[in-house]
């Protein structure tokens, strides 16, 4: 697969910009910055009077979209943080409410193919899959030391990978020859522990949920999203809107059941009753963007 030239292509750009309803003075927290592609479009939409808040927690990315993004006037601050720690970014900048908040919860292409990142089958890497430097425990560190049990309840709980048990079974007898380091050799693991159905090859990669789930437990996906739903919305204005763009039902229902709940509490608004999914064209000429799902809520007061 080809990188496009900002190594990644932000999904449902236009929906998203359109969605979130920016006035030129408006006060954004983009809370996963990445490439920079949703806040070059969001920066676009800012006046003189605008202030963006870009948050992301892999330092490379942040210096890239810090060297690639052009303000046109409006103001730009840049945080190393993870989107669970946006009141701590909101307190340093000494703001309260904003008008806006993004979160889009993919992964940067350029992630998938850089080795320092480890998350990646499709060539041999060192089993890392940590986004933040911060984070201490690694894929190698969970595979090596988490009991059978524990294992097999990480892979079905973040990606309802149905062989689990199966999966850690053959992990945890593999490791006790010799360690798994890795991510060719994992999914060499993976592949052999799931039965073959015959037929016409499967459109995913076997390995594919069992790297996602350790993934997501490595950087604490579920748990730091769960933080920001319940910051997100007392620090939105009255009519500001907070977006979120999701890849996989274990993040899609999360958030669906936060905005619920914010909405039952009577204080926000559901704008997207159903998930704003990409388009056809979309998905044709970037087909990582098809299990993209678009939520928004609005504070009503």
């Amino acid at each position: 697969m080809d990188l496009p030239k900002s190594g990644h292509e932000s999904v449902l750009l236009d929906e998203t910009i359109e969605l979130l309803n920016l006035h030129p003075a408006a006060t954004v927290v983009d809370c996963t910055l990445g490439r920079g592609g949703h806040s070059q479009a969001i920066l676009q939409r800012l006046g003189p009077e605008g202030l963006l808040l870009a948050l992301d927690i892999d330092p490379r990315n942040l210096e890239f979209a810090r060297s690639q993004l052009t303000s046109a006037g409006a103001k730009v601050r840049f945080f190393h943080a993870n989107f669970a720690e946006m009141e701590d970014v909101l307190s340093e900048a000494a703001i309260e409410k904003v008008d806006a908040i993004l979160a889009d919860l993919g992964i940067s292409t350029n992630q998938l193919f850089e080795s320092e990142y480890g998350l990646s089958f499709a060539q041999p890497m060192p089993l890392d899959m940590r986004i933040d430097p911060r984070t201490r425990t690694t894929a190698a560190d969970l595979v090596g030391k988490l009991p059978e049990k524990q294992l097999a309840e990480v892979l079905y709980k973040n990606a309802q990978e149905h062989y689990s048990r199966r999966i850690a079974r053959k992990i945890v007898e593999a490791r006790r020859f010799s360690p798994i380091t890795t991510t060719d050799r994992l999914a060499e693991l993976v592949r052999s522990a799931i039965p073959s159905r015959g037929g016409a090859p499967a459109k995913i990669d076997p390995a594919t949920k069992t790297f996602m789930a350790l993934r997501m437990e490595v950087n604490q996906e579920v748990a730091n999203l769960g933080r920001l739903l319940e910051q997100a919305p007392r620090h939105l204005k009255t009519g500001g809107r907070f977006a979120v763009i999701s890849f996989h039902s274990t993040e899609d229902r999360v958030v669906k059941q936060a905005f619920r709940s914010a909405e039952q509490a009577g204080h926000f608004k559901v704008i997207t009753k159903k998930p704003v999914s990409p388009s056809e064209e979309e998905m044709s000429h970037n087909p990582r963007s098809r299990s993209a799902k678009l939520r928004v809520g609005e504070r009503t007061n």
